[in-house]
């Protein structure tokens, strides 16, 4: 994007300062149920390229940086639930936004040090430079949209050099989803403590099609493999996967391996008190729904 059609983006948008207090996390359902980040904390450059049905996905990452982590999307998390919360107490939300990295590292459940300051620019540098190409919410699968998680991210400080925050804009892609009451999601704020990459993919994944399915979801291994864009062979995703189903670590689910006669591996889960998801959701909003 050209110097000044990021100036004339800036100006074109109202800046809207982030709200104080103990904000619902919310997801976009589009960003939990397919594949858009790397699991891994160590550098991924390897495209994700992934297609089902008529949804096409590409996310492409540059050599500096590396791709945006599942990590990363919590600070996509931080401004969908910013975006919701304003439009429901009846302010005007912005695709520009301002806030401190301590409000953001604070609603993240991460520490406010200054390595964890570092860490956080990295986040955004890494949202910033990955690109993403996909058909969903196009008119057919050959129209895409092109985007970055975050078109662009600048430090604000006082005339002393003293630091007053941070300031960054969010892509039309995402905005628009995250306005649309069907597709946003109230996530537990437990998964901010999970701290593996396939637990946390695993985790939005069967929040966003659980859902408020009493008896639950399931999903064949092999899909699921290739549903998450993870580099791991299918053998040790399936290991990995059955860890996770032995320690139970998900927020607010049960989850099995099925092996049903002549038939592959499937993984099921239910919410283990549907009562208390209904209860997440209604102190998200109750505007919110499932889009399933």
């Amino acid at each position: 994007m050209s110097l000044s059609r990021r100036t004339n983006e800036r100006e074109q948008l109202d800046l809207f300062r982030a709200l104080p207090g103990d904000l619902a996390p919310r997801d976009a359902q589009d960003l939990m149920a397919y594949p858009f980040f790397s699991l891994a904390k160590s550098k991924r450059l390897t495209p994700i390229d992934f297609k089902a049905g008529t949804i096409v996905i590409r996310v492409e990452a540059v050599p500096e940086h590396g791709m945006a982590t599942i990590w990363d999307a919590d600070v996509l998390i931080w401004a969908a639930s910013q975006i919701v919360e304003a439009r429901d107490l009846g302010l005007r939300p912005s695709r520009l936004m301002a806030a401190t990295p301590y409000e953001i590292l604070s609603f993240i459940g991460r520490g406010v040090s200054a390595r964890d300051y570092d860490r956080l620019k990295a986040a955004l540098d890494r949202l910033q430079s990955t690109t993403v190409a996909t058909s969903i919410r196009q008119p057919n699968e050959r129209r895409m949209h092109r985007f970055s998680w975050i078109n662009e991210w600048k430090e604000k400080a006082d005339p002393h050099g003293r630091p007053l925050g941070l300031e960054l804009i969010v892509p039309d892609w995402f905005y628009a989803a995250v306005l649309d009451d069907a597709l946003v999601l109230t996530i537990d704020r437990a998964y901010f403590r999970l701290t593996g990459g396939l637990e946390r993919w695993l985790y939005r994944l069967v929040r966003k099609h659980g859902g408020r399915q009493q008896h639950g979801w399931s999903f064949d291994i092999a899909y699921l493999h290739a549903k998450s864009g993870s580099l791991s062979p299918l053998k040790h995703f399936a290991y990995d996967l059955r860890d996770i189903v032995r320690r139970q670590t998900l927020p607010g689910y049960r989850l099995t391996i099925q092996q049903p006669p002549d038939a592959p591996e499937r993984l099921s889960f239910a919410p283990i008190d549907p009562a208390a998801l209904a209860s997440l959701e209604q102190r998200g909003t109750s505007r919110a729904g499932d889009k399933l």
